[in-house]
């Protein structure tokens, strides 16, 4: 059968176009010309069994369209192809399986598939899922696929090599497996070879029976092979007879484990019988004799999905063997997570925890989540094993698409990667939030957050010892130089029954208190409240909940101390001292750039919002040395304050007198 010449193969081929973009119109169009199927699923897989035919005409299995072929002649050239993919997997496609679209549905596919598949700077086939099905009805089970720069960056990070195991215990629709396929390809592996290794090396596992079919099918077009994909569950299997594991599935086996387990903690991951076999399933307590969490028998009622994963991942290590992971952030620093860390360091030398931005998981505007993630590279231990002294962290701003998904050219990620390298090669790494080394055995707190690591804060710091005292904030509340309490919450009933007004955090701004706050309480509800909460001017309000207004001050003036502040919200008193800080003096330190880099280090996600807490004793003041300089950053601000004060005052009145 003669092939197309270039010219003739613009009719089937014709501008490369990203494959978002022609997924998305393929949609649209097979949704209203394919009779005999609407849902997204289903007009999925006919685009999958026309793109399976493409990978054989690209990789020379099957011949190209004929020249001269009108689209009928083109849809059946197609469908022959089809027959001899069916036949030669049958793990993927029942026998007498055929391509349902028709002839025009079938070229018009063809037609707009210009791009390769196996060279494309994207993944065609997580595209065509993501476009097709989407993240929408994923997210609600926790989720959402990873993003190709993502797997490709912990599959560089990890280097598995053809002759190694490798295991994605919750692989989806297959992002990590075809980003190990396209690695060994890029490193050389023929054709022949991958087939053979993607079949005899490949496991994944996904309790989506649909998604499972379609990381077979995944894999099989990008390697030519028959990967051991199943649907099961891996958190249930071999677990108090919930299930063996199958024998090439069993624990301790696995070279290589990547994976993005889903996350939520109000899915319910596991039965009661299963958790009992899990370590992380049971409270751990700190026993503070050793400074370390440790297990007892009582069981948690429910565990997240992520926790229990993260003892899946080891299990499923052979010792020596390597975990690249994505985890939310809350899981390496939260209070709460504590004792999953002390269960990280105990069986993982880990190597590195890279920072994701928020955005990394958007998949539009509305679409996707912004649960904000790291990555974890590690290798398995014994207990007592030798460790490595050092561990690479970097925080990543950009990764490529924005809050909308929208592509921009910003992407931290290949810096991040080269400065990984460095690292890892023991070479001098130039240190900057985008790469810098952590001692293991400093890991203050069981947190493995990288921001709480900024390198950038302690230059700053250290650049001002000559000019200020750099006193910690829990050194001046213990010498009672400041005090600290927190508010109250009243209820929303509470709100619009008065005018005493109710300080909330977005009540705070510009060192003030608006004018206008959005609720006022009765005088009932704040008589009782007045004396605990001990308003007086000079107090300094801080946000000390709510993500973007973390660290956010505001000072109380003569006008403002009828009021009631909520308990997202802490108040800072400056008392009589000799140390030479005032109520101005200070609001202009807490505001200042240093500090708000620690604050942006120390706050850390609890559930939905971001909270300073207890954290604030850690920030590092600078008090500038010299009396003159406090003392004319001092009239600055109080000038600066006093005549914003006066304006909103003035401005209030104006009101009332408007109408009298």
């Amino acid at each position: 059968m003669a092939r197309a010449t270039a010219k003739d193969q613009k009719i089937l081929f014709p501008e490369v176009r990203p494959p978002k973009e022609v997924f998305r119109y393929l949609r649209n169009y097979l949704a209203g010309q394919f009779v005999g199927a609407t849902r997204d699923d289903a007009l999925l897989d006919e685009v999958l069994k026309c793109l399976f035919c493409k990978l054989y005409m690209e990789t020379g299995m099957s011949a190209e369209v004929p020249v001269g072929a009108d689209r009928f002649q083109a849809a059946q050239h197609v469908r022959e192809v089809f027959g001899r993919v069916r036949d030669d997997f049958p793990d993927i496609y029942e026998r007498g399986a055929e391509i349902l679209l028709d002839p025009a549905s079938i070229a018009e596919v063809m037609e707009h598939c210009g791009f390769s598949l196996l060279n494309s700077e994207s993944d065609p086939i997580g595209d065509a899922f993501e476009v097709f099905v989407g993240s929408e009805s994923r997210g609600r089970a926790g989720q959402f696929f990873t993003p190709r720069s993502v797997t490709d960056f912990l599959v560089q990070a990890i280097e598995p090599k053809p002759s190694e195991l490798v295991i994605d215990p919750a692989c989806g629709a297959g992002g990590f497996l075809a980003s190990v396929a396209r690695s060994y390809v890029k490193s050389g592996t023929k054709a022949r070879k991958l087939a053979d290794e993607s079949s005899a090396k490949f496991f994944g596992v996904d309790k989506d029976e649909y998604l499972s079919k379609l990381a077979r099918l995944h894999i099989s077009l990008l390697s030519g092979g028959h990967p051991n994909i199943i649907c099961g569950d891996s958190i249930a299997f071999g677990q108090n007879g919930s299930g063996d594991f199958p024998t090439e599935f069993r624990p301790g086996k696995f070279d290589v484990v990547l994976t993005n387990p889903p996350f939520g903690t109000k899915i319910v991951a596991a039965t009661p019988e299963v958790l009992e076999g899990f370590e992380l399933a049971r409270k751990w307590k700190l026993d503070s004799s050793v400074g370390k969490w440790l297990p007892t028998n009582v069981m948690q009622s429910r565990v997240p999905p992520q926790v229990l994963f993260v003892e899946r991942c080891v299990s499923l290590l052979k010792n020596g063997g390597r975990l690249g992971m994505v985890l939310p952030e809350s899981l390496l620093s939260n209070k709460s997570y504590r004792h999953v860390v002390e269960y990280i360091v105990n069986n993982l030398d880990i190597q590195g925890v890279i920072g994701m931005p928020e955005s990394l998981f958007k998949t539009s505007g509305k679409g996707g989540t912004h649960t904000k993630t790291c990555l974890l590279i590690a290798k398995k231990t014994p207990p007592r094993a030798k460790r490595g002294k050092w561990m690479f962290m970097a925080e990543a701003k950009w990764c490529g698409h924005d809050s909308r998904a929208r592509t921009i050219p910003n992407n931290d990620l290949p810096e991040i990667q080269r400065n990984l390298d460095i690292f890892k090669s023991k070479r001098k790494l130039s240190e900057s939030t985008l790469g810098f080394r952590v001692e293991q055995g400093n890991v203050e707190s069981r947190v493995l957050r990288p921001r709480y690591y900024d390198p950038e804060v302690e230059t700053e710091l250290r650049a001002l010892e000559k000019t200020h005292r750099l006193v910690a904030f829990e050194r001046l509340v213990a010498e009672g130089v400041l005090s600290v309490s927190t508010g109250d919450e009243v209820g929303k009933l509470a709100y619009g029954t008065g005018e005493i007004p109710f300080i909330r955090t977005s009540d705070i701004s510009n060192w003030e208190l608006k004018a206008d706050p959005k609720h006022g309480v009765s005088r009932e509800i704040y008589t009782p409240l007045k004396a605990k909460q001990d308003v007086q001017p000079g107090d300094i309000l801080m946000v000390k909940d709510g993500t973007y207004l973390v660290g956010t001050c505001a000072i109380v003036s003569e006008y403002d101390q009828e009021i009631v502040f909520q308990s997202h919200l802490y108040k800072i008193r400056v008392n009589d001292n000799k140390v030479g800080i005032n109520p101005y003096l200070l609001i202009a330190i807490l505001s200042s750039s240093v500090v708000q880099r620690q604050v942006r280090a120390k706050q850390f996600t609890q559930d939905i919002i971001d909270s300073l807490g207890e954290r604030i004793s850690e920030l590092v003041l600078p008090v500038p040395k010299s009396a003159n300089t406090r003392e004319k950053i001092t009239q600055m601000v109080q000038t600066a304050v006093q005549e914003r004060i006066e304006a909103r005052e003035l401005a209030k009145r104006a009101r009332i007198e408007v109408l009298q």
